[in-house]
């Protein structure tokens, strides 16, 4: 067997991929269950090491794969077991904790604290905490956040220290609608179950100082780099946040908008500690190691030494453990003389992660990584083979003729060539010229070659990583191959010039600053070439995530064209109906086939999911915000409102900040398989509404965007900005207009026509207020208006005219709003409030859910029930969310 660690290692996957399903269904799995599980795999193992030895080695084969199998399904089996019981989701679902009051947690400092744009983040592994006046054991991860002021200094603590914080910890804030992103397990990967703030730095207190470990030595050389990287560069602090993630996986002090070009352009791996950058610090240190004539093996050695030093610097975090591991797989193969096939040193990398944290399989950057590696070594580095390596290779001692004959035929006329044109073109010129002049071309051909060999394997690594990148982040990127022409060359010479700048400051500070010149300018060139790439039209467009049945398509297809490609036959070789035929009918065929496949994942040709005859409204939870998404009888959509982004302290968008827009809304559009929106409209320009709505305009295509009043609202004017240059219709909507969709009537009672010549700040009064009719079923969307423009409703029109069968409350069900005459004159069946979880206005007010209980109105509420779908065919209604709610139909 040629690739014997990639067969163990797809064996032990699947095993996991079975086990994680059948754990889905059962929530537990017996001890003995398992026992039985591991004595039958370690049998199946002995068994065919006894088949081997007899030499029936297909027979052995297959069981030991079977037993990988085997030992794969238990693995999942025991990493989905439950908590413990002093763990502190335990301890919080079972009530012996309250995490809605401040409790003393002790814990100790897994890192040391890392600085961010406007205070400091804590991570501490939980040791006990204080409840009740009762010192309970727990275990778990805590994430404490710091917003310090000028005059308010956090107490200076290390890795290792343990410490005691009094604090409200709580669940991480997550979107609870269909497709969304989902914070919550993103945060558990990294091992963070809870989250507080620190109220005053008073409240952190060190009890005792953590040992002085390796570790901890570490941790403070990595804060020091961090501290030594906005010394070096005061005057560019966007080129000191992007070096500080391409060095040390900091992302922190990268600008959102920077992160987007980034992500536009295919090149956001730049800004990831991962392949590229461990790649690019293996190859300076062989490069290095070669011409300071070290032997073979003191040069594997000692960059397994500085590749592991490199990740306890840039973190220890998944994408840079992967790399590392493979690395120094190729380097310990180096050592015993043997080149590891990259399948192979992948594989066994996977391996050791997933017998580690079989869950690391469900982690899209696992996937990812592996995929990536997959493509280059399954797809192009066999391709490059056969294609541009030989050239390469011919034009090493293109003078020698008796190197020819260690080339193929055709390989062999192309230096015969080379030498006559080259001979050809020195006789022409003066003697002290001809010589550099063929050298340079000799250089330029080679530059040329390998600039092509870049760009087939950007090429393949888009077109391979197609489907996934599609799923998870819903962006094709045309322009990547040619971005990353630029960034990966870039980033070769600014990681390992970067270190170096860092540890010549660190030693002395004049030539660092002058190190640090170079490196500013090489980082204001890449982000220059990558805002170029990203303002390119048509450069990259957002859709919806691939059919799982058109990706598992997809990678067959890979997979069948590695098996061919790495096959290798004869190029010369002419055969009718000979195996090399049939295999490069195979290549061609299994090729087409797979670019037909990445063409329908790229455009997505699929219909959206809707209720053909029926009007859908849906309630999205976007946290204390509104977004509410409607769909005609046949199919036409309208968004009202996205949400608000939240705004990092000092009111600086981050990369990390959430964006409703993005992360709930846009993930539920695309999880319904929904790129155009026939017509997006904001109730007012309040941030609570508009917030998401730029990533919004910026995801679909949006035919118009209806407004009410125009306000002194700078976000409102950004945002119309956008609109115009999309090409999206603006209209102005108010009291008295009306449309028709497919036999559901719209009309709008709110707000008066704007006359003002002069806009006023935008007010909760300005929100639009729309019913909508289809057959015997309404609707009633308020917006956020309150008590005075419910009161000229209501003053101004009959009763009838506002009866409708759901309301969906105002104001996130303020007191101010949903007044008991407007109660009485909809008279409403069913009653939504779109609220965010423990919000701090108190939302909705126990006053006004008094009055909708008096009046028998059945309530559902985002922050309960997540997101909430309402169906009316227009005799009945049906109504489902996310969070299951009891009581689905009525008339």
């Amino acid at each position: 067997m040629k690739l014997p660690a990639l067969a163990i290692t797809v064996s032990f996957a699947s095993g996991i991929a079975l086990g994680l399903q059948a754990f889905v269904r059962e929530s537990s799995s017996g001890r003995a269950e398992m026992f039985t599980g591991f004595a039958a795999a370690a049998l199946a193992l002995l068994t065919a090491g006894l088949l081997a030895s007899k030499g029936r080695l297909l027979a052995a084969g297959l069981l030991a794969l079977f037993s990988w199998l085997t030992l794969g399904v238990l693995a999942a089996r025991v990493a989905g077991q439950a908590k413990p019981a002093d763990h502190v989701l335990a301890l919080a679902e079972s009530g012996a904790i309250d995490l809605k009051s401040p409790l003393r947690w002790h814990g100790r400092l897994r890192d040391a604290p890392v600085q961010l744009p406007w205070g400091w983040s804590y991570d501490l592994q939980l040791e006990s905490v204080e409840a009740r006046g009762v010192l309970l054991p727990v275990s778990g991860g805590l994430r404490l956040s710091f917003s310090s002021g000028p005059e308010e200094h956090p107490p200076d603590l290390h890795l290792g220290d343990r410490v005691a914080v009094l604090a409200e910890a709580r669940l991480p804030e997550t979107f609870r609608d269909e497709g969304a992103f989902d914070r919550r397990a993103y945060l558990a990967q990294q091992n963070i179950d809870v989250i507080a703030a620190l109220r005053a730095p008073e409240l952190l207190e060190l009890e005792a100082a953590g040992p002085s470990t390796l570790a901890s030595r570490l941790a403070r050389i990595r804060r020091s780099f961090r501290t030594e990287l906005d010394t070096l560069l005061p005057r560019n602090p966007s080129y000191a946040g992007i070096l500080r993630a391409m060095l040390l996986g900091d992302r922190s002090f990268v600008e959102r908008p920077e992160a987007l070009d980034f992500q536009k352009t295919g090149v956001f791996h730049v800004l990831v500690v991962a392949g590229l950058h461990v790649g690019a610090f293996a190859a300076t240190l062989f490069w290095l190691g070669r011409r300071l004539k070290f032997t073979a093996i003191w040069i594997a050695l000692c960059t397994i030494v500085l590749i592991a030093f490199y990740v306890a610097m840039a973190e220890q975090r998944p994408p840079v453990l992967r790399a590392a591991l493979m690395t120094m797989a190729v380097a310990l193969g180096r050592i015993f003389f043997r080149r590891v096939d990259p399948l192979n040193s992948a594989a066994m990398a996977a391996l050791i992660l997933l017998i580690a944290k079989p869950l690391e399989l469900r982690d899209s950057s696992f996937q990812l990584t592996f995929i990536a590696i997959g493509c280059i070594a399954g797809l192009a580095a066999p391709w490059l083979e056969r294609t541009v390596q030989p050239f390469l290779r011919a034009l090493q001692g293109w003078r020698e003729v008796a190197r020819d004959t260690a080339h193929e035929p055709h390989i062999i006329q192309f230096r015969i060539d080379l030498r006559s044109a080259l001979a050809r073109l020195s006789a022409m010129l003066p003697g002290p010229f001809a010589r550099p002049a063929t050298g340079g071309l000799i250089a330029a051909l080679r530059v040329s070659l390998r600039v092509w060999e870049l760009f087939i394997l950007t090429l393949v690594l888009q077109i391979g990583l197609l489907p996934w990148m599609a799923r998870d982040f819903h962006r094709v990127t045309l322009s990547g191959p040619f971005a990353n022409l630029v960034a990966a060359p870039l980033t070769g010479i600014l990681v390992p010039l970067g270190f170096l700048t860092l540890t010549i400051g660190a030693a002395f500070p004049a030539l660092g600053k002058i190190l640090a010149g170079v490196l500013a300018l090489l980082t204001s060139l890449l982000t220059a070439a990558v805002r170029w790439f990203a303002g390119l039209p048509h450069g990259s467009y957002r859709i919806p995530g691939p059919p799982l049945a058109l990706m598992v398509i997809f990678a067959g297809l890979v997979v069948l064209l590695a098996a061919t490609l790495r096959r290798s036959p004869p190029r010369r070789l002419k055969v009718p109906l000979s195996p090399v035929s049939w295999s490069r009918w195979l290549q061609g065929s299994s090729l087409a086939a797979l670019l037909a496949v990445a063409g329908m994942v790229a455009l997505y040709p699929f219909p959206p999911k809707w209720n053909k005859g029926q009007l859908e409204l849906t309630v999205l939870d976007v946290g204390q915000g509104d977004a509410l998404f409607l769909v005609s009888p046949a199919g036409r959509t309208m968004l009202i409102d996205a949400g608000g982004a939240l705004q990092a302290f000092g009111g600086r968008p981050q990369l990390n900040s959430v964006d409703p827009g993005e992360d709930a809304v846009s993930s539920y559009l695309w999880w319904r398989g929904f790129k155009h929106i026939d017509v997006v409209a904001l109730t007012h320009a309040h941030q609570d509404h508009l917030g998401g709505m730029t990533a919004v305009l910026q995801n679909f295509s949006v035919g118009e965007l209806w407004i009410s009043r125009e306000a002194l609202s700078a976000a409102l004017a950004r945002l119309e900005t956008l609109a115009r240059e999309r090409g999206i219709v603006i209209r102005t909507e108010s009291r008295g207009q009306s449309f028709s969709w497919d036999g559901a009537e719209g009309q709008f009672f709110w707000p008066e026509a704007d006359s003002a010549r002069n806009p006023a700040p935008a007010a909760n009064d300005d929100s639009l207020v729309l019913r909508l009719q289809y057959k015997g079923a309404s609707l009633m969307l308020p917006g956020d208006a309150e008590k005075q423009a419910e009161y000229q409703m209501l003053s101004e029109n009959p009763p009838e005219s506002l009866r409708a069968d759901v309301l969906k409350i105002g104001h996130h069900g303020s007191k101010n709003s949903s007044t008991p005459e407007l109660l009485a004159a909809v008279r409403p069946h069913l009653a939504l409030i779109s609220a965010g979880r423990e919000n701090p206005y108190g939302h909705p007010s126990p006053e006004l859910l008094q009055r909708l209980e008096d009046a028998g109105v059945r309530v559902l509420r985002t922050d309960r029930n997540g997101a909430i779908h309402v169906l009316a065919d227009g005799r009945q209604f049906r109504v489902t969310c996310f969070i299951p709610c009891p009581g689905n139909d009525f008339a």
